[in-house]
């Protein structure tokens, strides 16, 4: 057997160092959106008192006046102007501005129409391999809207073994538009065994099969940015052995998109 025990604890290793990066990356990304000065390119803009529509309008910005974008709560943006007066305006208004270039400022709305224009997707699932804990971050690239493209990296860890997996995949999506909604993967890859150190030696040493992966999932759209999905693999690890291991795993977690 590639992978023995029933229960395990995740080491901090090169994986965790790559979930790591990836929350850094992401809140990268939700700085991004903030601390960039846009101008007013309509006759004024209205400035709200708090992120939302129920809150009064506490000042106006004339056209060509200059704000500057300070954080961002749902569809709502907190901005201030060059006077000093803050305020909250809404994601259509600040449609209504140019950035620093000249370009149209233009933002996904969080909708799930933005989900449809989506580039890339990132994520981390969690769930079992061969009956063990396992952990498991992927990057996918949309190419259209039925398919995607990626990469995935997991790590099972068991009182016998330690495995690790990567492959290369892709994902159909049959029915793109359903918030709910099905998919095949398809992905080929390499698995890394090795027998637990604190163990007694029986000849084994660490091995690497082929890989090659066949699953099903169901992705489901949350709100704003967040997608969750729950998946099927079925593995085959293709040993030197007579007969090829015939392996298996379950998995759920979240992605984020943009």
């Amino acid at each position: 057997m590639l992978l023995s025990g029933k229960q395990g604890l995740f080491e901090v290793n090169s994986l965790g160092a790559l979930v790591v990066g990836f929350l850094v990356f992401i809140s990268f990304q939700v700085l991004a959106e903030g601390e960039a000065q846009v101008q007013v390119i309509e006759p004024f803009i209205e400035m709200h008192s708090g992120p939302a529509g129920g809150f009064p309008v506490i000042h106006v910005a004339a056209k060509n006046e200059w704000i500057t974008v300070l954080k961002r709560r749902t569809n709502w943006f907190k901005v201030e102007t060059n006077k000093g007066v803050q305020g909250w305006i809404k994601q259509d208004t600040l449609h209504k501005t140019v950035s620093i270039s000249g370009d149209p400022v233009s933002l996904a709305d969080g909708s799930f129409d933005s989900f449809s224009q989506r580039n890339f997707e990132f994520g981390a699932l969690g769930g079992s391999f061969e009956g063990v804990p396992s952990m498991t971050v992927f990057a996918d690239w949309v190419a259209t809207e039925n398919l995607m493209a990626g990469i995935t990296l997991t790590q099972a860890l068991g009182d016998l073994s330690e495995n690790q997996l990567f492959l290369v995949r892709v994902q159909h999506t049959t029915f793109p538009d359903w918030l709910l909604s099905p998919y095949v993967t398809l992905g080929a890859g390499k698995i890394r065994t090795k027998p637990r150190a604190n163990l007694v030696q029986s000849g084994d040493e660490t091995r690497t099969s082929d890989l090659l992966a066949a699953g099903l999932g169901l992705r489901y759209y949350v709100a704003q940015n967040f997608i969750l999905k729950l998946e099927y693999q079925h593995l085959q690890a293709l040993t030197n052995r007579d007969e090829n291991e015939e392996l298996e795993q379950w998995t759920l977690g979240f992605a984020v998109f943009f």
